[in-house]
């Protein structure tokens, strides 16, 4: 799903060694960009990480319901957060 202005999204990106990374954003397309360092910003984590594919997202009511979910899957395991997104379909940016 990519967010619309208005919409939540939390979101799971694989990096290029292998690593899973969560995130929330309004915009999936800028922050996308951003992570793989076509925009300025992102977060240092994945800089050294490039590039990066998004696996999986989910629409969220609001910040705190996104960030609450954000909170929740980095708390899983890495096997449970790849059955998160074995099913998902992913439409690219």
């Amino acid at each position: 799903m990519i967010a619309t202005e208005s919409t939540w999204v939390v979101y799971l990106l694989r990096c290029v060694d292998g690593s899973l990374y969560t995130g929330v954003t309004v915009d999936m397309r800028r922050r996308l960009a951003q992570h793989n360092g076509e925009r300025s910003g992102g977060p240092r984590y994945t800089r050294g990480r490039r590039p990066v594919q998004l696996l999986w997202s989910e629409p969220a009511a609001d910040r705190a319901t996104a960030q609450r979910r954000e909170a929740a899957i980095k708390r899983l395991s890495r096997d449970a957060k790849l059955a998160l997104c074995r099913d998902a379909v992913i439409p690219v940016p």
